[in-house]
């Protein structure tokens, strides 16, 4: 699905990525482990095309290569992320927030569906459809957030710490969504400092160091690596 090959990113002269190379199979959940500043959410940007990025190296989306694309090119060719903090529109109706991921469709018809299908997948917003998304719970604002993410019928979700902020419950509520969207074939990138959650539903995890992939391999057995155990959950 997605490959980045020797990615390395810098802010001005500040280097952020380094020679970063990872794969994201098709169909798969993908951890990207790291503390803060580890790099996580530069390689976010990277992927969908921040212009405060200077980036060399290759990204390619099914073998086709989109670095260095603007964003609306790279949202067109199926990215959509969910960014950190929500960043909804406060004084829009949760609808209209989840239409807004439906930007650039034009087909009226296949946005009601899936507006009905996020309803579905998101049995507390279809209650609150038509309630401001400023007046929502933490929990409620990130499966707006999320959902507005799928609307663009994406092959690849970047999820930027979608647990950021929430209580235990919600947040095993939200890995269990994250598993349903890529149980509706949609392939996940997803960054979370929470690695136990993250590992329990990935399939495979890399982990970031400083702008460096330091480890990477199964979710599974990278949970039960001593290094990354002491480094997150010790």
């Amino acid at each position: 699905m997605l490959e980045v090959r020797g990615l390395s990113a810098r802010y001005g002269a500040i280097a952020a990525l380094n020679d970063v190379t990872l794969d994201v199979p098709d169909g798969a959940v993908v951890a990207l482990l790291g503390a803060n500043g580890a790099g996580k959410t530069s390689l976010m940007r990277a992927i969908t095309g921040d212009e405060r990025l200077t980036v060399t190296g290759s990204i390619r989306l099914r073998g086709r290569e989109i670095a260095k694309q603007p964003t609306e090119a790279i949202v067109r060719s199926g990215i959509a992320l969910v960014p950190e903090g929500r960043k909804l529109f406060p004084q829009l109706t949760v609808d209209e927030n989840l239409a807004m991921g439906a930007y650039l469709r034009r087909d009226k018809p296949g946005i009601a569906e899936d507006l009905k299908a996020m309803r579905a997948l998101f049995p507390r917003l279809a209650v609150r459809r038509r309630q401001l998304a400023a007046t929502l719970s933490g929990g409620e604002q990130q499966m707006v957030a999320i959902g507005r993410g799928v609307m663009s019928r994406p092959k690849l979700l970047l999820l930027d710490e979608p647990s950021l902020g929430l209580a235990p419950v919600l947040v095993e509520e939200i890995m269990a969504l994250i598993k349903r969207i890529n149980a509706r074939g949609v392939t996940i990138l997803l960054v979370e400092q929470n690695a136990r959650q993250a590992l329990v539903i990935s399939t495979h995890a890399f982990v970031l160091e400083k702008g460096r992939v330091v480890t990477a391999g199964n979710a599974a057995e990278l949970a039960r690596d001593p290094k990354v155990f002491n480094a997150y959950f010790g």
